[in-house]
């Protein structure tokens, strides 16, 4: 029977109290889990807690090599894996989990969360691997940090805050503007850029919004114009947010011409995903006193986790954060519990309102 039962290789658990849950929500779909403690906070108190109920690995996801190791797992295998926090899966690791021995070849793939640029597509339909994901999962999140980060640069915070720590009683001046004074492109209107919509045109924003179709209403009734282009919301707006999936289309969407295009003074807003911005133009423009971009906020870059690097570290006009937008409680455990749901959904051969993506 062990060998025929339907095993799930959590790749990085749900984070603090809400790791109970995930596996939890595991079980009672009858699937064996296999727990990887890598990137659990506490490791010994999970194997205490869970020992006799789950099987435990320890490897690094990122780690290519390790990663095949563990989900081949000694030559049995994974029905599934499921990925939180984006761990590549190439068509090497693919090839490798779906081997014609293993008694449990990968069959699906989740992820807690929106994105599955991480994932060869392509390999995935080759090998008869199904890839799943939770979409609108975090779109509010998103929302409301895109929020955070065009006020911190609006009002100035970042500098009024280590000014005031080092003992300055400064201003913001007067050029500063408030809400009502600001247009917002939005460059996709898919969940998170409706929330974001909704929640700007509330606060006294004009909106515009690049989508298919004409000029578009947002669910709460909040009126966005449609701009006839991308150079053309560019260069109308003065805070520009990007809500669009890293696809071949997208890819470099925004670089140095792009840039070049937008409102003196301008923002640029990522929280998207790193691939989708040119960072290496991103960072010249924001080096240039002259350049009509005056800062970004920037929460997804190209390269993230182990091999975090950015031409952007440094500038003081460039905002920096760790790819947390999504990461408010309630976002992370809805991610989570649809992700096991679909997971033993598509395992059981129910594939019914699960959402696949495809190549």
């Amino acid at each position: 029977m062990e060998v025929t039962r339907r095993r799930v290789l959590l790749l990085d658990a749900a984070p603090g109290e809400l790791l109970d849950r995930e596996l939890e929500r595991f079980l009672g779909h009858g699937l064996a889990v296999t727990l990887n403690l890598a990137r659990v906070a506490d490791p010994a108190a999970a194997r205490a807690a869970w020992d006799g109920r789950v099987a435990f690995t320890d490897f690094d996801p990122f780690d290519e090599p390790a990663l095949i190791a563990a989900t081949v797992g000694g030559g049995a295998g994974h029905h599934a894996v499921k990925s939180r926090a984006g761990v590549p899966l190439s068509a090497a690791f693919l090839r490798a989990a779906t081997g014609s021995a293993l008694p449990r070849p990968l069959r699906v793939i989740g992820r807690a969360g929106a994105g599955t640029d991480h994932v060869d597509t392509a390999a995935a339909a080759r090998h008869s691997v199904t890839v799943t994901h939770t979409p609108g999962s975090n779109a509010s999140a998103v929302a409301e940090f895109a929020l955070a980060q065009l006020l911190a640069l609006t009002r100035g915070l970042v500098a009024l805050n280590e000014s005031s720590h080092s003992g300055s009683w400064g201003s913001p001046g007067s050029s500063v503007r408030g809400l009502a004074e600001l247009t917002l492109g939005i460059v996709g209107l898919g969940r998170t850029g409706r929330a974001l919509a909704e929640r700007a045109g509330a606060l006294g924003l004009a909106v515009l919004a690049l989508q298919r179709g004409g000029t578009a209403t947002t669910g709460a009734g909040v009126p966005v114009a449609r701009p006839g282009s991308l150079a053309d919301l560019l260069a109308a707006s003065d805070v520009v947010s990007l809500h669009v999936p890293l696809t071949r289309a997208t890819r470099n969407l925004i670089g140095a011409g792009e840039l070049a295009l937008m409102r003196p003074g301008s923002i640029l807003l990522n929280t998207a995903r790193g691939g989708i911005v040119d960072e290496r133009a991103l960072a010249d423009a924001l080096a240039d006193p002259a350049h009509p971009l005056a800062a970004a906020a920037v929460d997804t870059f190209a390269h993230e986790h182990a091999a975090f690097a950015s031409p952007l570290f440094g500038l003081p006009n460039a905002l920096l954060t760790p790819h947390v937008a999504g990461m408010t409680r309630d976002a992370m455990a809805t991610a989570a519990l649809r992700c096991a749901d679909h997971i033993a959904a598509l395992l059981a051969g129910r594939p019914d309102g699960v959402p696949v993506v495809t190549d």
